[in-house]
């Protein structure tokens, strides 16, 4: 039994996320599984740290529940306890010349065309220091459809490149 799986959630849903976690683990990242709203979390971290970016460390934070269906409401909620969670896990000083990226995923078979415009219309910025990118997956049968927002943001643009290939890496 896939330990990701609850009712109603597809099945789908939950082989999902236990592909994520291979691609998580695979990827280097520290992996493990909290709970929100009584349901388990797959959340991986890694930190990188490149020339370009002048000493700067990039902290990269992935959680992805599987839900029943993603409405906005959820993501919104989904989206603020990954920030949040993520705050609370990020090493170094504060604000001492990291950035944190967060990539909050809700999962499922069904997820609403409200949720996914809210995912791909900007991402969510927590001080100056953390920035959100939620998304949808919509799981089926024969593969996923993952929407999220794309585009630059005024603080921690010149991480953009680096997260959108984490995230492409990690929500294929």
């Amino acid at each position: 039994m896939n330990p990701y799986a609850s009712e109603p959630t597809a099945e789908a849903a939950a082989t999902y996320l236990t592909a994520l976690r291979e691609r998580l683990a695979g990827d280097g990242c520290t992996v493990t599984t909290p709970e929100w709203n009584g349901r388990r979390v797959v959340a991986g971290s890694r930190a990188d740290r490149k020339a370009r970016w002048f000493g700067t460390k990039a902290e990269v934070f992935v959680f992805a529940a599987a839900v029943p269906e993603v409405d906005a409401a959820d993501l919104a909620e989904f989206t603020g306890w990954a920030m949040g969670y993520a705050k609370g896990l990020r090493s170094g000083v504060p604000g001492a010349r990291n950035a944190a990226m967060v990539l909050p995923a809700l999962v499922s078979t069904r997820v609403r065309p409200e949720a996914a415009r809210w995912a791909a219309e900007d991402a969510r910025i927590l001080g100056t220091t953390l920035i959100g990118r939620p998304l949808t997956v919509e799981t089926t049968p024969g593969g996923a459809r993952t929407t999220m927002y794309r585009g630059q943001v005024q603080w921690g643009g010149l991480f953009t490149r680096h997260v959108l290939e984490k995230a492409a890496l990690y929500f294929p």
